[in-house]
């Protein structure tokens, strides 16, 4: 090679090096980055909805051109749960349709059928998954097995639900030891991409509360959930569900525990959450829907519960990133109604159409979250057959009233109407049924309910299981409240002083204690000469400093009727049981005495009445 030749290639060489170009060269745009979409999850959901299978009835505050006004109408029943469903399942989203626990034991449904017309219900829905709640062990493991054998059947459902607890262990004694039936995690697969789910089942309560056998165990919640997260991950699913039957304030803590937890779908503390303006109605959520946190990592978890009883249909709305972090999370709690709207003042007549216009447009105005859809025919017909035995049970006679009992949501300064004294005998009737109840379950030293829980009198005539049901149509629970004497007086003040707002309603009602009001003193005075029954059946002046066992229900116990004091109890102060409201009487009536082959439903006599004198 000639010097000349090398001396040109040194050159051209460097010229490469140093990024420089003898000739002019073609124009190259650098690779962009594409990112994909966020993935998208929508999560339908339900928890708690106890048998209660049928719809009942709400009362809600519209106005449709004479002021605010309180109606009634229809709302929840599984059928409208499928409708809703149907409505928002569509192929071309991503679905996961699933239910947080407690779906047997506190209505008749499962009292004829052991939770076989539930697992009818559910395998109408076909839900993806089910986590074991606490009241799923009331009839011991035997009664979980035989539900969960319902269930398998999965009558129309292309798959069977697939049945979750993350930290269950069935001992040997059990009929589901080493079963195969529960599994502590699934994994669904959407547009190629994994979700995890995790179930979890509150430990302490179950163990102590229900009644699974001896030797089935339940492990620490934090610790299973951690270690199946983890499991997870390690099998590239990125997506974490975790469907937990823990109650609400476990869930905000266990969100902010974990690594890695994306979603909380949960159940157990019959958490309504919705936007703050349906208070408008008479509605009172607890929190946002969805309420947002974060989690160990500092990534967003979002933590949804959909209330109780088929109330509600929760439908959540996911978006994940492609690391399968929570970029947006955002949803409606879809409280499921009727269009029969009768006023309160006039249950008779159900409102004109030019009147549910005027609702629908408040609700449509206000954003309100009530869809207004008819019953799942495919879903009653499914149910018929346990419909009408329920239906048949319920025409039952239970008892005889020798006398007209009358409802009277306060007393009055003297006798009205039907009553022979100026206080309901109805609503005395049914605070002696909760007080003798609550003896019974946690020697309950007195009973505290509202007037206006009690809907109807009771004629004399013949009382079926029927009447008991319109009688008290409110879905309330047990509950036992440990609260001081000066707690306890403070509370009825309280509820005393909200009459002025005309809430006669709230006005207490008591068995085991007695008082006198007296509204033309002031505020703080006005109840007076509380006594409190001993254990030899006379009354004596309530102590202030000592604490004693409240018998309520848990509509009083979140604090409505203007008991706020109550909502207080917490903690070891409070307990909540699933006795149902109705239960409470039919067991009271069960147990009266016997005459010509009829229980016989007499007023107390009025030294029991709690409120001996009424001045105003």
């Amino acid at each position: 090679m000639t010097s000349l030749k090398l001396s040109v290639l040194c050159v051209s060489v460097a010229g490469m090096m140093l990024g420089c170009h003898s000739a002019k060269q073609p124009h190259v745009e650098p690779t962009s980055v594409v990112t994909p979409p966020p993935f998208e999850l929508t999560i339908l959901h339900i928890n708690d909805h106890h048998s209660h299978l049928d719809e009942e009835t709400v009362k809600l505050k519209f106005d449709v051109g004479q002021g605010p006004e309180e109606f009634m109408v229809d709302r929840g029943g599984v059928a409208r749960v499928a409708t809703m469903i149907k409505q928002l399942d569509r192929p071309q989203k991503n679905i996961l349709k699933m239910h947080a626990g407690d779906a047997i034991t506190g209505d008749f449904y499962y009292t004829l059928t052991d939770g076989v017309a539930d697992a009818a219900a559910m395998n109408q829905i076909c839900f993806d998954t089910f986590v074991l709640g606490n009241h799923e062990f009331d009839a011991k493991d035997a009664g979980l097995k035989y539900f969960l054998d319902a269930l398998k059947q999965q009558g129309k459902c292309k798959q069977a639900t697939q049945v979750l607890s993350a930290n269950v262990t069935f001992g040997p004694s059990s009929p589901l030891y080493q079963t195969k039936d529960v599994q502590k995690t699934a994994i669904f697969e959407k547009q190629g991409q994994k979700i995890g789910v995790v179930g979890l089942t509150i430990a302490g309560k179950t163990k102590n509360a229900s009644q699974p056998n001896a030797d089935t165990m339940f492990a620490d919640e934090v610790k299973i959930a951690q270690q199946e997260i983890d499991n997870l991950k390690s099998q590239g699913v990125n997506k974490i569900i975790l469907q937990a039957h823990l109650g609400y304030d476990f869930d905000k803590k266990i969100a902010q525990q974990l690594t890695d937890v994306d979603v909380i779908v949960g159940g157990d503390s019959h958490t309504f959450l919705g936007p703050k303006q349906l208070e408008t109605v008479g509605l009172k959520p607890e929190d946002e829907y969805p309420k947002q946190l974060k989690n160990k990592n500092g990534d967003p978890v979002c933590i949804v519960q959909a209330w109780q009883y088929n109330y509600v249909l929760g439908e959540l709305n996911v978006k994940f990133d492609p690391q399968g972090r929570v970029i947006q999370c955002s949803g409606t709690p879809h409280i499921l109604i009727g269009d029969d709207f009768k006023r309160i003042k006039d249950p008779t007549h159900v409102i004109n159409q030019a009147e549910l216009g005027k609702i629908k447009q408040q609700i449509a105005q206000q954003k309100l979250p009530f869809d207004i859809v008819e019953p799942d025919l495919d879903m009653q017909i499914a149910l018929q057959p346990y419909t009408l035995k329920k239906q048949s049970f319920t025409s039952h006679v239970i008892g005889y009233a020798p006398e007209d009992l009358c409802t009277q949501s306060k007393p009055t300064h003297q006798p009205t109407g039907m009553c022979s004294t100026s206080s309901g005998d109805v609503q005395q009737l049914m605070a002696e049924a909760m007080y003798l109840q609550g003896k019974k379950q946690f020697k309950a030293d007195f009973s505290i309910q509202n007037g206006g829980g009690v809907r109807i009198e009771i004629p004399k005539g013949p009382v079926t299981v029927d009447m008991v049901y319109r009688l008290l149509p409110f879905k309330n629970k047990l509950v036992q409240l440990d609260m001081t004497g000066a707690e306890i007086k403070a509370t009825l003040e309280d509820v005393v002083d909200a009459l002025a707002a005309n809430n006669k309603g709230s006005y207490p009602y008591s068995a085991g204690m007695r008082w006198r009001v007296d509204k033309t003193l002031p505020k703080n005075q006005r109840i007076q000469n509380i006594e409190v029954k001993n254990g030899q059946g006379k009354f004596q002046p309530i102590s202030l400093q000592k604490t004693y066992r409240v018998a309520t229900i848990d509509f009083l116990a979140r604090g409505s009727e203007s008991y706020t004091r109550f909502k207080d109890v917490t903690g070891t102060r409070r307990h909540d049981y699933e006795t149902d409201y109705a239960d409470i009487f039919l067991n009271y009536v069960d147990n009266l005495p016997t005459v010509n082959g009829q229980k016989q439903i007499r007023r107390l006599p009025v030294s029991d009445y709690s409120t001996q004198k009424y001045i105003e």
